[in-house]
């Protein structure tokens, strides 16, 4: 986010094209089972790319997607059980590794990903189904969802034609405070517009702002924590299954810190 970038007509087209169908599929669908297969979805693929992304063979991968999703939805319909099936997943994961690789040299740098995938990914998505189930669940799933798309933007262009001044340059070398201040005021911009269209009651003006201005400011470390493990597996993108954009994860990163941080506060203040 420090010098100029050229006009990416791809990523402009995708979004154009993308953002009505999610808004909508989020709008008029009811949680159970069109928003809950969505977040599966979501999780399933980010796991796999997370996996991916430092090398973990197939042989741990596939059944490392397969609990992710296990262990997302029952943390969403039986909240109750999940340290079990938890320590159940990591019991068979460490248990599969065992059988399937003899030689015990190198086992940490294949499970330590599957398993922060599985907390990292499995675990943050998870508040956003009960934000969706709760009171106002689709004001605020809105309200997380384009705060947070509105932050990535205002970070991007802020930082692109105005920054100067380097973040993080370990982390991400291009991102900037600028690019950082763009972040905090897009997460304001968001929360406040979501708090007119939805006119939620329990968000007055002032707490949306800065509930916006924390969302914003999350969004960014969350940026931050994806980059520093892209930078670890040595890659710029966790897939480029979306065309100029990216992977899932790379989506999701900002949402995926978000989500609780925004239950947290829903809930407790």
């Amino acid at each position: 986010m420090g010098k100029k970038k050229k006009f990416n007509t791809k990523r402009h087209i995708v979004a154009v094209l993308a953002l009505p169908v999610l808004l909508s599929y989020l709008y008029f669908l009811p949680p159970m089972p069109y928003f809950m297969l969505l977040i599966l979805l979501l999780s399933m693929i980010a796991i796999w790319e997370f996996c991916a992304m430092y090398k973990v063979p197939a042989r741990m991968y596939v059944p490392a997607v397969a609990a992710g999703g296990i262990l997302l939805y029952v943390s969403c319909i039986y909240p109750a059980y999940f340290i079990h099936a938890l320590m159940s997943a990591i019991f068979i994961l460490l248990t599969l590794r065992l059988l399937f690789d003899r030689e015990p040299s190198g086992c940490m740098n294949g499970i330590g990903p599957v398993f922060t995938s599985l907390v990292y990914v499995a675990g943050f998505m998870s508040f956003q189904w009960f934000l969706r189930t709760g009171n106002n669940g689709l004001e605020y799933i809105f309200l997380l969802y384009v705060t947070v798309w509105l932050s990535d933007s205002m970070a991007y262009y802020v930082g692109s034609y105005m920054g100067k001044h380097k973040l993080y340059p370990t982390i991400s070398p291009n991102k900037t405070v600028e690019g950082a201040v763009g972040s905090v005021l897009g997460g304001i911009m968001g929360a406040v517009l979501m708090k007119a269209v939805f006119s939620i009651d329990t968000l007055p003006y002032m707490s949306a702002a800065l509930t916006g201005a924390v969302l914003g400011f999350t969004s960014m470390i969350g940026d931050l924590i994806e980059s520093m493990f892209k930078r670890d597996a040595g890659i710029k993108d966790s897939s480029n299954i979306i065309p100029g954009h990216g992977g899932i994860l790379d989506k999701l990163d900002g949402q995926l810190v978000c989500g609780p941080v925004l239950y947290f506060l829903v809930r407790h203040f």
